[in-house]
């Protein structure tokens, strides 16, 4: 199935829905979708897609992008930006110009008409006000003539060294529906061996990181430490776990913040901040895949990815259930075909 990408950034969903790639010593299977289309307007998100995808992105707006120049396609993928959704501040607009950019998608399913999409989007979507927006994009999408379904992952339940809960929404469009039934768990918290979730320990080398430029200050310790007791301090990770969630605000955490990072002597209050390969690595991005960026780039891209791994299993999941989907109608088709008896051909 072909595919096209929209808010594609440095392309950690695009990975995961071609699959073939191999994390912590797991090979991943390649998929049945080929990229034929993809788009972005962040110019170093996209150079960082095409130093590792065949199928170039192109660097564009996609409000002002005609979508009547965009090939054909059967499955529009999309993880339209998140932060006017964020429950953090439940009293900013929902619908400012960012939170509108779901309808894009909307309008792209009206004129395209592919056969799925694949969206995702923050936790607090579904609760935001009551549930109320996040209904009203999903009986938008289904508007445009398809069957959505949804649910709530943690990235950790999935083999991801990283405890990251998103909302994957999945349609199909009504000629061809069917129950799609999105991937059970892989992992979990209190599994045994290697059903339990993966601990930060698998992704991080060393705590002590090649480059002391990741330390944090001792100024930056102080300001710590005097801080209001009501804020988040200091989240050091414990290596026996997955990390908390990590964002694009990596190359400028704080220890005054909500973003997690490592401890690496208590006594002396040693902290560091995550490198972009460890940061990559707990997004469960492969260390095949490069990013030819600064560091600020490179976290800004990788905080703001869908891991590639919950992708896969998505992806995997949708292209066995069409393929069972296809294969059951064949079968149907020709099992109730009727066939004219002496029928002679000139």
């Amino acid at each position: 199935m072909t595919i096209a990408s929209m808010f594609s950034g440095c392309g950690g969903s695009d990975l995961g829905l071609v699959g073939g790639f191999s994390f912590l010593g797991k090979k991943y299977k390649k998929l049945p979708y080929d990229i034929v289309f993809a788009l972005d307007n962040d110019a170093k998100a996209v150079e960082t897609y095409n130093y590792n995808f065949n199928v170039p992105a192109t660097l564009a707006d996609i409000e002002t992008f005609d979508i009547k120049n965009m090939p054909d396609f059967d499955v529009l993928i999309g993880g339209f930006p998140c932060q006017s959704f964020s429950t953090v501040n439940p009293t900013k607009n929902p619908f400012d110009k960012r939170g509108k950019l779901y309808k894009r998608m909307s309008q792209i399913l009206s004129t395209k008409k592919p056969k799925f999409f694949i969206a995702e989007n923050v936790k607090g979507l579904v609760v935001l006000q009551g549930g109320k927006i996040f209904e009203d994009i999903k009986k938008d999408f289904a508007a445009q003539g398809y069957i959505v379904k949804h649910k709530v992952f943690n990235a950790a339940d999935y083999g991801v060294p990283q405890k990251r809960e998103r909302v994957f929404i999945v349609g199909i469009r009504e000629d061809i529906a069917f129950d799609f039934k999105f991937p059970e768990a892989t992992h979990s918290e209190y599994g045994n061996g290697p059903r339990q979730w993966v601990p930060l320990k698998k992704v991080i080398d060393s705590l002590i990181p090649e480059n002391p430029k990741y330390y944090f200050s001792k100024k930056a310790v102080e300001g710590m430490k005097n801080a209001k007791k009501n804020m988040k301090r200091g989240l050091s990770q414990s290596l026996e776990g997955p990390s908390l969630t990590i964002t694009s605000h990596l190359a400028k955490v704080s220890l005054n913040s909500r973003d997690p990072v490592l401890l690496v002597d208590e006594k002396k209050e040693i902290y560091r901040r995550f490198s972009p390969l460890e940061a990559a690595r707990i997004q469960s991005f492969p260390d095949s895949f490069k990013f030819p960026v600064s560091d600020a780039s490179a976290y800004k891209q990788i905080g703001n990815a869908i891991p590639p791994l919950l992708m896969w299993h998505v992806a995997s999941a949708l292209a066995e259930q069409a393929k069972e989907k296809i294969i059951t109608e064949s079968h149907s088709i020709r099992k109730h075909s009727v066939r004219p008896k002496n029928v002679v051909l000139s």
